[in-house]
């Protein structure tokens, strides 16, 4: 029996999907917009080394006036940036992605990508602490907010139609699930779109709902989204979001590690890395002299 190829690993710096400045404060706002970025080559240099390939997505660092159009802030960035790695997927033809983000938006590209190449056997886990199934014209424009949404075609026209695939909402599980957005993403939508839901304490001794729940859905390809917001702050603080009595991180691990146990795991993105103390260092050390000496 022939051995699957490895993984492509993408690496996707995207930081336009988000508006979180005001949320961290004790940072130079553009560097808390462009912190996602960091926190993408920072995964690629911590992850274990892959016999696969690597390939990065262009990413603008242009920060300036950052524009809304058609209720999606940066819109028209992120649309290129999803021209660019849809080539580069076009282009490689992988069985199976691994996606180092960025914001959570960087799970749209592969895993529309892999809908497409696997049909209506395709299911998504999103493990996340939010529901990201806001759309344009939601009190909060930032495209991460929306990740899930497109995942499943809904969403910015524009965008939409440079999607190949979606995944339908019945097949997707949100796990980890703990706040809810006051407009847009709120437990009225996730209820009206048909997307299943488990709290971090329904998940917390052994992964049996999520093991459940694939069953009965039936699809053999699953796409998992980590966001590292679904992670408990009281254990480690990696992500912008900070909400309380998350996921420990063994038991994300588990959770990842009993789905692939069963499941024919295609895709996997880990998202919204914000290191903040990695982005105060690197700021520190280019005020020394002579660090900066060619």
């Amino acid at each position: 029996m022939n051995e699957p190829k490895p993984a492509l690993r993408l690496i996707y710096p995207q930081w336009q999907g988000a508006s979180v400045t005001a949320l961290l404060p004790g940072l130079p706002p553009e560097d808390a917009a462009r912190g996602y970025s960091l926190g993408a080559r920072l995964l690629d240099m911590l992850a274990p080394e892959s016999t696969g390939k690597s390939v990065v997505v262009p990413v603008s660092m242009e920060y300036g006036e950052r524009r809304t159009v058609d209720g999606v802030i940066d819109r028209d960035v992120i649309l290129e940036q999803s021209r660019a790695a849809l080539e580069i997927l076009n282009g490689n033809d992988p069985a199976r992605i691994v996606t180092l983000g960025g914001e959570c938006s960087a799970s749209v590209v592969p895993f529309s990508w892999l809908a497409a190449k696997y049909g209506s056997d395709t299911a998504i886990v999103w493990l996340d602490a939010h529901p990201d199934i806001n759309l344009p014209y939601d009190d909060y424009a930032g495209y991460h907010a929306m990740a899930l949404a497109a995942c499943l075609g809904l969403g910015d026209r524009k965008i939409m139609e440079l999607m190949p695939g979606r995944v339908k909402a019945s097949n997707a599980l949100i796990v980890g699930l703990r706040a809810y957005e006051k407009t847009g993403g709120t437990k009225e939508r996730q209820e009206q779109l048909g997307i299943a839901g488990l709290s971090p304490a329904e998940v917390a001794q052994d992964s049996d709902a999520v093991l459940a729940w694939l069953r009965r859905c039936g699809a053999r390809n699953v796409l998992i989204h980590f966001d590292m917001d679904v992670l408990d702050p009281a254990e480690i603080i990696a992500a912008v979001g900070v909400e309380p009595d998350g996921l420990k991180i063994e038991q994300a691990v588990r959770i990842i590690n009993d789905i692939a146990e069963e499941c024919n795991v295609v895709g996997l993105t880990v998202a919204e890395p914000m290191p903040r103390l990695a982005i105060r260092l690197r700021n520190m050390l280019g005020r020394l002299p002579l660090l900066a000496d060619a």
